[in-house]
């Protein structure tokens, strides 16, 4: 069953400054990678330790978080690079 995904307000911000191809590419990803294999991110360190990070472009990745108890995925960033 397929993890239920929720963009962050910071988030949804970032979606809608992306370029119409990227939005789209950002749908795909997230509908058959993040909510589908959630772990298939590269699981990040230091002071984002717990979060996952999953390439967008050269520069965007998408940043989110599990929560396994729910089956929810939380989008926290969708564009620069790691809070840029």
């Amino acid at each position: 069953m397929p993890y239920e995904v929720r963009f962050s307000k910071s988030a949804f911000k970032d979606v809608k400054e992306l370029p119409p191809k990227l939005q789209k590419k950002l749908k795909s990803i997230v509908v058959n990678q993040v909510a589908q294999k959630p772990r298939s991110g590269k699981k990040l360190v230091g002071d984002l330790a717990g979060l996952y990070s999953i390439r967008l472009s050269f520069k965007d990745r998408i940043v989110y978080t599990i929560d396994e108890k729910h089956k929810i995925v939380y989008v926290i960033r969708a564009r620069a690079h790691y809070g840029e």
